[in-house]
């Protein structure tokens, strides 16, 4: 069985490991931050705790009662799977959240190998964490990515398909997706575009456009 010392000293180190990657949400603005991290990595900790515990006790008195002790873990990461599920976001063209969902999973990874006495595979994987969090968003930033916009323009009966789209391709932005909807009864057509462009191009200058048709009634922009 394990001492209460050392009980007490993985559910420590599984705080300050979860609450470290957590402070590092927290001050990016994440909805997962501090506290929620810190409180999934503590609960795998005790999780793999009781698990182990009774794994001892089966083995000390088999005739009774057999533990596998991986299926606590198993479950463990089943629910933490729901956890992280609920602060994926998507808003348009674009899913948010990711990178938060991924962190509840890895702190409730790190919290179960604490957990097991696995000590240099779960610092060893908090490291790790870490760095791709704090050091690598550096190197994100420099990547060139794609941006993509999700526009809505609402003309009379008159708009031309062909104005519109030429604007989007004069300003740089590339056409990815194009949806229709035309109400019959108030004479209106309604354009939805999905669009992309490189990092840097402004959609000042398709506002100022789209603005500027006659036939135009309604514009918007989303990402």
């Amino acid at each position: 069985m394990l001492s209460p010392y050392e009980i007490i000293f993985k559910l420590l180190l599984g705080a300050l490991l979860g609450g470290i990657i957590g402070f590092e949400r927290q001050s990016h603005g994440r909805p997962a931050g501090f506290r929620t991290q810190l409180l999934v990595c503590v609960a795998c900790v005790l999780i793999m705790i009781i698990s182990e515990s009774y794994y001892i006790q089966s083995s000390a008195r088999p005739e009774f009662v057999r533990i596998d002790p991986t299926r606590i873990a198993a479950g463990a990461m089943t629910g933490v799977g729901f956890l992280g599920a609920g602060v994926i976001l998507k808003t348009g063209v674009s899913i948010q959240g990711l990178t938060t969902a991924a962190c509840i999973w890895i702190v409730s990874a790190i919290g179960l190998a604490i957990g097991a006495g696995q000590y240099v595979a779960g610092i060893t994987g908090f490291v790790i964490t870490f760095i791709s969090l704090w050091f690598l968003r550096l190197m994100e930033i420099k990547i060139p990515t794609m941006a993509y916009k999700y526009v809505t323009v609402v003309t009379d009966n008159s708009g031309d398909e062909k104005a519109i789209t030429s604007i989007f391709e004069d300003s740089g932005f590339k056409i990815n997706k194009m949806d229709y909807d035309v109400e019959i009864t108030n004479n209106e057509k309604k354009y939805i575009f999905t669009v992309s462009s490189k990092d840097g191009i402004s959609m000042k200058e398709v506002i100022d456009a789209v603005t500027n048709l006659k036939f135009a009634k309604k514009l918007e922009i989303r990402s």
